[in-house]
């Protein structure tokens, strides 16, 4: 009996495997899509042609596999490059990267209740959120926070990208700020580190970082990860040993990018 439990077992772990590393369709991208992501990425626009290329690949990988549908909202095709850029930028340094614990993301015409998802509640206050229980695999972004977040090239903020990098901090199975998938071993008690002398920093009202960043160690990674990514010189400059750990956790440094 225990022996074909054991081969149960097995067995369920190789078709988790397989399905894992299945190939994914990539979608057709309209025709100005180009135009569209030059215009509203800034990401992209810094990239070198070859690297533009392979972000263009990974934006069609990624509409291939999750689906994104708006609730009490339409959903365009500027809507859909925005949420597949949020998605690919964090990842842009891992190749092979896939969500497959994601398959669709909700646009909400505005901000929504953080247990009822309504948008048309009175205490409406919740921009994005990564789904659990029920809600599992399912990502929600207010469309206007999503825009807001690429038109603000000069900002720190970008909702779309807090969320994805939530989503890659619960790739280990917690959402804590410390994404043991993508950050090696011997980074780990330097990156704690940092996490509460900024987290202090922040509380004592001596840093730049987004004020909500202070709340817990995954949002204070959420929100830093913002910064590097939308603001990267300036996030270098302020915080070099924070940007440097980051360049670890992500697999690349867009502040160098931006001087290419």
């Amino acid at each position: 009996m225990t022996q074909i439990v054991v081969l149960i077992i097995i067995a369920l772990i190789l078709v988790g495997v397989a399905l894992y590393k299945r190939p994914v369709k990539k979608a057709a991208l309209p025709a100005d899509y180009k135009k569209l992501l030059l215009e509203h990425v800034a990401f992209y626009r810094n990239l070198d042609d070859k690297k533009k290329i392979s972000f263009e690949e990974k934006i069609k990988e990624f509409l291939g596999y999750i689906r994104i549908t708006g609730v009490d909202t339409t959903v365009n095709d500027l809507d859909r490059l925005l949420v597949a850029s949020s998605g690919v930028i964090p990842i842009f340094g891992f190749p092979e990267w896939k969500y497959y614990n994601l398959r669709e993301v909700l646009l909400y015409p505005d901000s929504f209740n953080e247990t009822s998802f309504l948008s048309k509640s009175e205490d409406r206050h919740v921009l994005g959120m990564v789904g659990d229980g029920p809600m599992q695999r399912v990502m929600i972004l207010s469309k206007p926070a999503l825009h807001h977040g690429f038109a603000n090239v000069s900002g720190k903020e970008n909702t779309g990208i807090h969320e994805f990098v939530h989503l890659l901090d619960k790739e280990d199975g917690a959402v804590d700020g410390l994404p043991e998938a993508l950050l090696k071993r011997q980074f780990t008690v330097p990156w704690l580190h940092l996490i509460a002398k900024n987290i202090a920093a922040i509380k004592a009202g001596e840093s730049d970082i987004n004020v909500y960043g202070s709340k817990n160690e995954a949002e204070f990674f959420a929100v830093a990860a913002e910064y590097f990514f939308e603001s990267p010189e300036g996030f270098k400059q302020n915080h070099p040993e924070l940007y440097e750990l980051m360049t670890h956790v992500f697999q690349q440094s867009p502040a160098q990018q931006d001087t290419e």
